[in-house]
C-alpha cells in the first residue's frame, strides 16, 4: 500500500527530527504493536505485520539479533518517547495486552482488529462529546488535557446516554476496553494526542464543509 511511504516524507537524515502528523502517530503505534507481537510469539514472516515491514524498509533498520520485531519495537517507541512525548507506562500497558490477548499466531487478526475497532469507535466518540473542547487553544494544553480525562472518564463509568447512536458506541468502547485491558489513562493520553496533532494541521475547504 505505500502508507509510511505517503506519510513519512522524510529523507533518512531528518526522519528523526520531523514530527509527523496524527497518521503517522497512529501508524507508529500500530506498528509498535506489531513489533510486540512479533517478538512475543516469535514471528519469522514478516508479512504477517505489514506496518513493521514497510517501517522496517523506510528507515533501514536491521534485524536484531536474528529476531523480528526486537529494533523495530525500540526505534517506534524511540521516535513515540521522542517526537510525541509518550509515557514509559503508554507502552507498558501495550506489552501487557497482547501477552493477555494474543497467544498464538491464530490470535494475531482477531487482536489487531478488536483493537482497530476500539480505536475507531473511541476517536469518534470522543469527537462527538467533546466538540466545542476540540477548538480549546493549543497554549492551553492542560486544560484540554483534563478536559479529554474528564470525557474518557464519562465514557468509561456512565451507563446511559442520550443520543442512541453516542450510547451503542459507548457501550461498544467499553467491551473494547475491558477486552482489550487498557486503562483511563492509556485512553486519555491516546486521544490526547491525536487531537494536539489534529489541531497542528492545516484544514482543508473540504474538510471544513465535512464539519458543516
Amino acid at each position: 500500500m505505500g502508507i509510511f511511504a505517503n506519510l513519512f516524507k522524510k529523507n533518512s537524515d531528518n526522519a528523526a527530527k520531523t514530527v509527523g502528523s496524527v497518521e503517522d502517530f497512529v501508524l507508529l503505534t500500530r506498528v509498535y504493536f506489531q513489533a510486540v507481537i512479533a517478538v512475543n510469539l516469535g514471528i519469522t514472516n514478516i508479512r504477517i505485520i505489514p506496518d513493521v515491514a514497510q517501517f522496517k524498509r523506510l528507515f533501514k533498520i536491521p534485524t536484531q539479533g536474528g529476531k523480528l520485531g526486537l529494533a523495530e519495537k525500540s526505534a517506534a517507541r524511540k521516535m513515540l518517547m521522542q517526537d510525541y512525548g509518550i509515557s514509559e507506562n503508554f507502552f507498558k500497558e501495550i506489552d501487557n495486552s497482547v501477552k493477555k490477548n494474543c497467544r498464538t499466531q491464530n490470535d494475531i487478526q482477531s487482536y489487531l482488529f478488536m483493537y482497530q475497532g476500539f480505536s475507531s469507535d473511541l476517536m469518534m466518540l470522543m469527537g462527538n462529546l467533546m466538540q466545542w473542547k476540540f477548538r480549546v487553544p493549543t497554549m492551553f494544553r492542560n486544560a484540554l488535557r483534563s478536559m479529554t480525562a474528564k470525557t474518557v472518564h464519562d465514557v468509561c463509568t456512565k451507563n446511559v446516554w442520550k443520543k442512541d447512536d453516542v450510547h451503542k458506541t459507548a457501550m461498544a468502547v467499553k467491551q473494547y476496553k475491558e477486552r482489550l485491558g487498557y486503562s483511563e489513562e492509556w485512553m486519555t493520553e491516546y486521544v490526547y494526542n491525536i487531537v494536539l496533532l489534529a489541531k497542528k494541521e492545516p484544514k482543508s475547504k473540504d474538510n471544513e464543509a465535512t464539519k458543516a
